[in-house]
């Protein structure tokens, strides 16, 4: 007689796999955007916890010159990578042997990282400074603070002389003409000194006004430096998404072994990025405010399940969602530049669509065989601040500018597992992976060109329908280059790992 494999045995190995099966580190991807709990039979609902711990580390480029892809070993960059944890939920019901309804919550996107100590990124850009200088007055000589500092103070006391002189201009010319209205026949001699007295005093209030002029922007330069460099600030990014998917699945054929499903997404974004040190040049003290935005999307599916051989494959799309969200853009260069630094606008981002495959196989009565597969489009992802951007068309010379954030290259991710039912009510599994990165060099706000890990997992069967599953998972990082959005090389980043750890409670009831 012909073995069997049920879904409801097997399923206790295969649930504690997806514990901590999300910790993607491409691009903005977190949760992986699991949709396994709706592919459950019966009534089903989970909780799930994970949390996520990296040791992102490196060194700062002391390279100076002309080549954007040079680089020169230079100070410690200490562990960036913020550790961050999110929730995931699930809970998915039959209608009736064809129609079953789903609602899942996660947190799909996000990011953290935070400079600290003493590096490129980090406080007191004087270079980048000095450099924004020499750009604005190289030619009149000053290259640094301190010869900003000197033309100020020079020119603030020739504008004080040139000022005591038109006073005293000024006062020649109300004694000659109090003179001639004391004694008419002095009009012949002294108005040819009166009216060249007042012809010089007028050239010399426009050479004065304009004086001011330079003086203002020149202290605005100033202040522009000062406040750059009493900074000790790091650089810092956080990002974070959530997502509410509803779902509504039709299985058809004669044994309802297929099943299409789909359903509409809302999602949640909102961010915050400060820039700051030498790193980022021009762009140091630039800090951005995304409110949190909610917009939709959809997802649609269709899996086939054979339960005589615990066989279960699902392939789903999620959409692209369209936000249009308020920003908030501090540019400290912008007064330098003689505008307004402090600026709201709204901006449009896409989050990107993806495809995910999961598949299970039962190879015995007691072992199961997982594998998943996911792929992200990060190369149309990016995220364009309207002010950042339109400083940015200055150094580009084009109409297009720069990004704040964008990727080069697609991401794909590659896990495999095994899942061993020891007892009815104990279950172990394991798992490796491989994430692709999204190119390298990639941006300095998230420095890793995917990973490569291994997880180990448990569940246990509280009673007949509760369950409790732990797991967690080594991540071994790619290295990686950090680059900013002009594609200059800022740092090297190698050696590096993480951990991620997740706990599930599980109910399941036919």
């Amino acid at each position: 007689m012909r073995a069997t494999f049920h879904l409801k045995t097997l399923t206790v190995a295969i649930a504690a796999f997806s514990v901590a099966s999300a910790a993607s580190a491409a691009g903005l991807d977190r949760s992986g955007q699991d949709v396994t709990a709706f592919l459950q039979d019966g009534t089903y609902a989970e909780a799930v916890y994970t949390y996520i711990d990296g040791d992102v580390s490196g060194h700062d480029n002391a390279y100076v010159g002309p080549d954007k892809k040079a680089y020169e070993q230079g100070k410690k960059i200490d562990d960036i990578a913020e550790s961050y944890d999110f929730f995931r939920y699930g809970v998915k019901a039959d209608i009736n042997d064809t129609f079953s309804v789903g609602i899942l919550y996660d947190e799909p996107f996000g990011a953290a990282a935070d400079y600290s100590g003493d590096n490129n990124f980090v406080g007191t850009p004087t270079a980048a400074v000095n450099s924004i200088i020499a750009s604005r007055l190289g030619g009149m000589g000053v290259t640094d603070v301190q010869g900003l500092k000197d033309l100020v103070e020079g020119t603030n006391k020739q504008l004080n002389a040139s000022e005591t002189r038109l006073n005293e201009a000024r006062e020649q010319i109300r004694q000659a003409q109090a003179a001639v209205n004391q004694n008419p026949a002095l009009e012949s001699v002294l108005r040819p000194q009166i009216n060249a007295g007042l012809a010089g005093i007028s050239a010399g209030e426009t050479q004065l006004a304009a004086g001011q002029a330079q003086l203002s922007q020149l202290e605005q330069l100033e202040g522009f430096a000062d406040g750059r460099l009493a900074n000790d600030e790091g650089t810092n990014v956080e990002v974070r998404t959530e997502s509410i998917t509803g779902i509504l699945g039709m299985k058809l054929g004669e044994n309802k072994n297929f099943q299409v499903y789909g359903g509409p997404v809302m999602q949640q974004v909102q961010a915050d990025v400060a820039l700051r040190g030498s790193a980022y040049g021009p762009a140091t003290g630039y800090t951005t405010h995304i409110s949190s935005d909610q917009d939709y999307g959809w997802l649609a599916g269709v899996s086939y399940s054979k339960p005589e051989i615990a066989l279960l494959a699902a392939l789903t799309y999620r959409s692209e969602i369209d936000h249009s969200l308020n920003i908030d853009e501090t540019y400290p260069l912008v007064a330098a530049l003689g505008g307004d630094p402090v600026q709201g606008n709204k901006i449009d981002i896409t989050t990107p669509k993806s495809v995910n495959f999961d598949f299970q196989t039962g190879i015995n009565q007691t072992t199961l065989a997982t594998a998943k597969v996911r792929w992200v489009p990060w190369t149309d992802f990016a995220i364009v601040p309207p002010l950042y951007n339109e400083v940015s068309k200055r150094s580009t010379g084009d109409d297009e500018g720069l990004s704040l954030v964008s990727y080069d290259e697609d991401q794909w991710l590659v896990e495999l597992g095994l899942a061993k039912r020891l007892s009815p009510a104990l279950a172990v599994t394991g798992t490796v992976g491989w994430d692709s990165g999204a190119g390298d060099p990639v941006t300095s706000l998230g420095p890793i060109e995917g990973y490569y890990s291994a997880g180990l997992g448990a569940k246990y069967n509280l009673t007949e329908n509760w369950a409790v599953s732990a797991g967690g998972k080594y991540l071994w990082f790619g290295d990686a280059d950090g680059q900013i959005p002009t594609k200059s090389v800022v740092s090297k980043f190698e050696d590096n790992d993480g951990y991620a750890v997740g706990v599930k409670v599980s109910y399941q009831a036919k």
